[in-house]
């Protein structure tokens, strides 16, 4: 698993961020961090093990309220539209098509922010 940090353009945002190899240590980093540790997941839908939908199913079902309800958006190379829904149907907040900007990361965090407020 990787750890880092990293600052936006303006340098006014601070990113943290954990990388799971597969799916499956996806779910465990949410199950067992502290509930207050990830405010958003990136999912990536093709990952070894367990993919994302799944993943974010499983999330979803997690005992505490707040893990289960933490946005989650798609960061995929499927760019159908029914890419997109199934995301959705799965319990997704958003979806990304890599490969991924800045502006699109920024536009889907404002909508999935604004939601949360």
């Amino acid at each position: 698993m990787e750890s880092g940090t990293c600052n936006s353009h303006s340098g006014r945002n601070r990113i943290q961020f954990d990388c799971a190899e597969d799916g499956i240590e996806a779910v465990n980093i949410i199950n067992e961090a502290p509930e207050d540790k990830y405010d958003l997941v990136l999912m990536d839908i093709q990952m070894p093990k367990m993919d994302g939908y799944t993943a974010t199913r499983e999330i979803r079902t997690l005992s505490n309220n707040k893990k289960a309800n933490i946005p989650i958006v798609a960061m995929t190379a499927n760019a159908f539209e029914e890419d997109r829904q199934k995301a959705f149907e799965c319990g997704m907040n958003g979806h990304i098509v890599k490969p991924i900007d800045m502006k699109s990361i920024a536009k889907i965090l404002d909508q999935i922010f604004m939601d949360i407020k």
